[in-house]
C-alpha cells in the first residue's frame, strides 16, 4: 500500500551562549523593564508589537511576518528547578534532560535510535557545524556531522573502494594506540564506515539543488541552506541540528543583540521560503533554544548569566501564539534577581516527541511532563 503522507522532521536550532530573552519578546507594557534595562532596553516606539504588553525585538522583522501568518510559537519562561549559570552544564542538561546528574546520552540520539532502531540509514540525524552536539550522541547511533556539504566526508576524495577500506583500516590501527581496542576501536571503525556511507549519499544532494531564495552570507544561512539542500534531497533525515554562536552578550549587548537576531530571523524566513518553494514546509517544524536567559537588570554594557528563557517552535505545522506564562519581573518574584521557569523544558522536548515525531517521549525526556499544545 503506497502513501502519501509525508514523515515528520525535525530542526533544531541552538543558540550558543545565552540568549536575552527579555530583550527578544520584550515586555515593554511593564514600566519595570525599563526599570531594570537603563542601557540595554530597546524604546517602545521601536519594538514590534505582539499585544499591547510583549513585543518582538526590532531586528526580527523576518520572523514577526512569520508570527503574523501563524507559523511562530513562543514559549515563554522556559528553563528548569534550580538553574545551573555555567554554560557547559546548562547546555549539557538539556541535551540529556538530565539536570539532577551528568547525562550519557542526547535526548535527540535516543529520538534517531527510536525512528532507526536497525541503523538503516546513516543520514537519519545530520549536524550542520564542527563537532557533534551532545543532544545527538548516543553510542552505536549513526549522526553525519557536516561543516561543508559540498565536502563533505573523510577520505571522500578516494573512489576506489579497496583503496577507501584500506585507508580506513590505517585511519583506525593510527587512532588504537591512543583509544585503545575492543569494543572502542571496533565503534571507531563502525563510525568511518558510517561517514563514508554518509559521505557517498549526500555527494548528490548540492547537485539535486535548485533554488530562487538567495541565502545572506552568514554562517547561520549557510547551514541552514545545507539543511534544506539535504531535507529537499529526500534522503530520509528526520533530525537536523545547527548552531548560531555570539549570545554571550556581557558587553556590547546594544549593537550586538540586535544583529545576531537580524542574521538569525533572515536565515529561518530565506529557510522557511526555501521549504516552502520545495512544497517541503508542510511537515518541517523549526525549535529554536538557548542554554538559559539573562539577568533582569543589566550590566551597564550588556547583561550577565540568568534563568528562565524564551523559545520558539516555528512552520506550518506550528500552533502560532504565544505559550506559557511570561515570568514576572517583580524584585519579589525573582530568584536572586533572574527570572523564574515558568515552562519546563522537557515539556517541550516532550510535545515535540510525541505530539510531532509521534514516539513515546517519556524515554527521550526522562519521565512523564505535560505537554504543550504548540504543534
Amino acid at each position: 500500500m503506497t502513501t502519501t503522507k509525508k514523515d515528520p522532521i525535525l530542526v533544531i536550532i541552538q543558540l550558543t551562549g545565552g540568549n536575552d530573552a527579555i530583550n527578544t519578546v520584550i515586555p515593554y507594557g511593564d514600566p519595570l523593564y525599563y526599570d531594570n534595562r537603563p542601557t540595554v532596553g530597546v524604546a517602545k516606539d521601536q519594538v514590534l508589537p505582539i499585544n499591547d504588553k510583549f513585543a518582538f525585538n526590532p531586528a526580527m522583522k523576518p520572523l514577526k511576518e512569520l508570527y503574523d501568518q501563524g507559523k511562530v510559537a513562543v514559549i515563554q519562561g522556559i528553563g528548569y528547578p534550580n538553574p545551573n549559570r555555567s554554560h557547559f552544564r546548562s547546555m549539557d542538561i538539556w541535551h540529556t534532560c538530565e539536570p539532577d546528574k551528568v547525562g550519557t546520552e542526547g535526548w535527540l540520539g535516543r529520538v534517531i535510535r527510536d525512528i532507526d532502531p536497525r541503523k538503516e540509514n546513516v543520514l537519519t540525524g545530520v549536524n550542520f557545524g564542527r563537532g557533534l552536539p551532545r543532544a545527538l550522541a548516543v553510542s552505536g547511533v549513526p549522526v553525519a556531522s557536516v561543516s561543508i556539504l559540498e565536502s563533505y566526508g573523510v577520505l571522500n576524495s578516494i573512489t576506489d573502494q579497496t583503496e577507501r577500506t584500506e585507508a580506513l583500516d590505517i585511519f583506525s590501527r593510527m587512532y588504537a594506540p591512543t583509544v585503545g581496542s575492543g569494543m572502542v576501536l571496533d565503534y571507531l571503525v563502525q563510525t568511518g564506515n558510517d561517514v563514508l556511507r554518509g559521505a557517498d549519499i549526500l555527494k548528490a544532494a548540492p547537485e539535486k539543488y535548485q533554488s530562487s531564495v538567495e541565502y545572506a552570507n552568514t554562517s547561520i544561512s549557510k547551514n541552514l541552506q545545507g539543511i534544506a539542500k539535504v531535507l529537499t534531497a529526500n534522503l530520509g533525515s528526520r533530525i537536523f541540528y545547527t548552531q548560531h554562536g555570539g549570545y554571550d552578550t556581557h558587553a556590547n549587548q546594544g549593537p550586538q543583540h540586535p544583529k545576531l537576531w537580524t542574521e538569525l530571523s533572515q536565515g529561518i524566513a530565506d529557510f522557511y521560503s526555501d521549504l516552502k518553494e520545495h512544497n517541503a514546509s508542510d511537515n518541517v517544524v523549526m525549535f529554536v533554544f538557548t542554554e538559559f536567559g539573562r539577568r533582569v537588570h543589566d550590566n551597564g554594557s550588556g547583561t550577565d548569566h540568568g534563568s528562565g528563557g524564551v523559545a520558539f517552535a516555528i512552520g506550518d505545522p506550528v500552533k502560532g501564539g504565544l505559550h506559557g506564562e511570561y515570568p514576572s519581573l517583580a524584585a519579589d518574584k525573582l530568584l536572586e534577581g533572574d527570572l523564574h521557569y515558568t515552562v519546563d523544558f522537557r515539556s517541550a522536548h516532550a510535545t515535540l516527541v510525541e505530539k510531532w515525531l509521534g514516539l513515546d517521549a517519556a524515554p527521550v525526556v526522562g519521565g512523564n511532563f505535560p505537554q504543550l499544545d504548540f504543534v
